[in-house]
C-alpha cells in the first residue's frame, strides 16, 4: 500500500482544516437538544463550512459500493441505534434520551480533516452513559499509544481488549483510514486485530496523517444497512458511539489535528 508522509507544512495545512471541524462540531453540540431537528444542524453546518472558505467533504460522496445516491448532507447524525452514515432530516427531532453521533469533515486549501462525537440529549440512562464514556476513551487509548515504530495491531488490541471487558462490541464493518489530501486515503486503520491486519500490520511512521474512529455497539457488533442506502444500525437495535479524531504521528507520539 502507498502510504504518503505529510511534511510540516502539510501538517499544519491540515491543522488549519481540522480547526474548522472543530469550530463546526462545537456548534453542533452546543446547539443539540430536545426538539431540535437534525436537518437544522446540518444547515448550521453547511453555512459555517461556507463562511470558512471551506468545502464539506461528506456531501455528493458516491457510495463505495458503487451504488445508490450520492450523500446529500454536509454531516452525517447518528441517532441512537444508527452506527454511521446517519441522514439529516427537518422530519427528525432530537428527543430526551436520545443520543447523538455528530460526524463531520472539511476541505480547506485543498487539505482534509475528520472527526467525530456522540453526545447525550437530555437525561440519557446510565448504561448508554457508559457506551459513550467507554467509546471516547478508546479513542485517547489510540492516542496515546501511536508513535513511530509501533505496529498498529498492538494499539488495536488495546482498543479491542478495553472495549470487550467493558461489556461492548467493536464494529468491524467500518474501521478509520488515512486522509490528507483526499478524505480516505491508505491506509485502513481498524479498530480491533484480524488475521488480515497481523498479515499486513502497519508500523507507524513520522508524518503518517490517521483518521482514527473506533465505533463501539452497546449489544452485537453486527450492523446492517436502511433502504436509504447509506444509514447503517445495529442489528439488535441497540445504541451505538462513535468517536474521531485526525492525527499525525510525530517523532515522540502523535498530535491531534482536529483540536484548537
Amino acid at each position: 500500500m502507498a502510504i504518503t508522509l505529510r511534511s510540516r507544512r502539510e501538517i499544519d495545512l491540515i491543522h488549519k482544516a481540522g480547526a474548522v471541524v472543530v469550530d463546526v462540531l462545537s456548534k453542533l453540540q452546543e446547539i443539540a437538544e430536545p426538539a431540535v431537528r437534525t436537518g437544522q444542524l446540518n444547515s448550521v453546518a453547511l453555512q459555517m463550512t461556507t463562511d470558512a472558505g471551506a468545502q464539506a467533504l461528506f456531501k455528493g460522496v458516491r457510495h463505495p459500493a458503487g451504488s445508490g445516491n450520492p450523500f446529500p448532507a454536509c454531516v452525517c447524525v447518528s441517532v441512537n441505534e444508527q452506527v454511521v452514515h446517519g441522514i439529516p432530516s427537518e422530519a427528525v427531532k432530537l428527543k430526551d434520551g436520545d443520543i447523538l453521533s455528530i460526524d463531520y469533515g472539511a476541505r480547506l486549501d485543498g487539505y482534509c480533516a475528520d472527526a467525530a462525537v456522540t453526545i447525550a440529549i437530555g437525561q440519557i440512562p446510565e448504561d448508554t452513559q457508559k457506551l459513550i464514556d467507554v467509546t471516547k476513551h478508546v479513542l485517547d487509548i489510540a492516542v496515546a499509544r501511536s508513535a513511530p515504530a509501533v505496529k498498529w495491531s498492538q494499539v488495536a488490541a488495546e482498543m479491542q481488549d478495553y472495549v470487550e471487558s467493558a461489556g461492548f462490541s467493536v464494529v468491524k464493518d467500518f474501521v478509520g483510514h488515512g486522509i490528507g489530501r483526499k478524505m480516505h486515503e491508505e491506509p485502513r486503520i481498524p479498530n480491533f486485530v484480524s488475521d488480515e491486519l497481523l498479515t499486513h500490520d502497519i508500523v507507524l511512521r513520522e508524518g503518517m496523517i490517521l483518521a482514527v474512529e473506533p465505533m463501539i455497539n452497546a449489544g452485537t457488533s453486527d450492523v446492517r444497512t436502511l433502504k436509504n442506502g447509506w444509514t447503517v444500525v445495529t442489528k439488535d437495535g441497540k445504541c451505538s458511539a462513535h468517536f474521531e479524531h485526525t492525527i499525525v504521528i510525530v517523532k515522540d507520539g502523535c498530535e491531534v489535528l482536529t483540536v484548537k
